[in-house]
C-alpha cells in the first residue's frame, strides 16, 4: 500500500541492518517530549508559571475560583503533565475576571469565547463555569458548583474537595465518550490516594456504581 503523501514517517529502514531506525525528527520529537515534562516536574513549566500567575490575579481581585483539571490532580498527589490550566468561576467571576485581565497579560483564545490565553507564557486558561454539567453538557445530577461555596483553600491555591473533583470526572466519563480520560485519573486517584471502597459514600448516586467499579479493578492489579 503506498503512503500517502505527507504522511509522517517516525521511522525507516536500514537495508544494510534491516534495524528500522527513528528518522531525526521523530527523535528530535521525543527528546523536547522528555525535556517538557522535567520541566513540568520540577515546577518550571510554563504552564506551571501560569498557574501561578493566574491564582495570584484571581486572589487580588478577590474572584472566588477553585482549580480543576490536570493542575488540580498534581495537586493531589497524581503527577500529570499537561499544557492547560483549567479554572472554576462563577459567570459573574468570569465577567470581572475579564474586565480587569483582558490587554493585562490575557487575551482572549477567539474573541467572546469563554476561555483566554496567558500571553506571557504563551498557555490557555480554559474557564469552567458554576452551573454547567461535566462531561456531554446535558443537564445531570452533578454539576460544577459555586468556588465559593465549594472550593477549599490552601496555603497556595483554591482546590475542589476531593470527593467533588471525583464526582465531576466519574460523571463526564460517563457521559462522554471522547472523555474517558476522566475515568482513568478517577482510577490513579484510588491507585495513588489509596482510596478505600468507603469513600464511594461521599459521592453523590450518581456516579457511585462507577467509582467502585473502578475501585474493584485497582484491587485487582495492586501491589502486595
Amino acid at each position: 500500500m503506498r503512503a500517502h503523501a505527507g504522511a509522517a514517517r517516525p521511522c525507516y529502514a536500514d537495508p544494510m541492518s534491516g534495524v528500522r531506525n527513528l528518522s531525526k525528527t521523530a527523535e528530535a520529537r521525543f527528546w523536547q517530549g522528555v525535556e517538557a515534562a522535567g520541566r513540568f516536574f520540577v515546577g518550571e513549566a510554563d504552564v506551571q508559571k501560569a498557574l501561578k500567575k493566574l491564582v495570584r490575579h484571581l486572589d487580588d481581585e478577590a474572584i472566588p475560583y477553585a482549580i480543576v483539571g490536570a493542575m488540580a490532580l498534581n495537586e493531589y498527589g497524581y503527577q500529570r503533565t499537561t499544557v492547560d490550566v483549567d479554572v472554576l468561576l462563577t459567570p459573574e467571576g468570569l465577567k470581572a475576571f475579564k474586565a480587569r485581565a483582558l490587554g493585562r497579560g490575557y487575551v482572549e483564545k477567539f474573541p467572546g469565547s469563554r476561555g483566554v490565553r496567558d500571553t506571557k507564557h504563551g498557555v490557555d486558561v480554559d474557564v469552567v463555569l458554576t452551573g454547567t454539567f461535566p462531561g456531554d453538557g446535558r443537564p445531570k445530577p452533578v454539576v460544577f458548583p459555586d468556588p465559593a461555596a465549594a472550593a477549599q483553600r490552601g496555603a497556595r491555591v483554591a482546590l475542589l474537595p476531593l470527593p467533588a473533583l471525583v464526582e465531576l470526572k466519574l460523571a463526564s466519563g460517563m457521559t462522554a465518550p471522547d472523555r474517558l480520560r476522566d475515568l482513568a485519573d478517577v482510577q490513579e486517584l484510588i491507585r495513588l490516594q489509596r482510596l478505600p471502597r468507603a469513600f464511594a459514600d461521599e459521592l453523590h448516586a450518581f456516579v457511585r456504581d462507577k467509582y467502585l467499579e473502578l475501585w474493584q479493578a485497582v484491587q485487582g492489579h495492586r501491589d502486595e
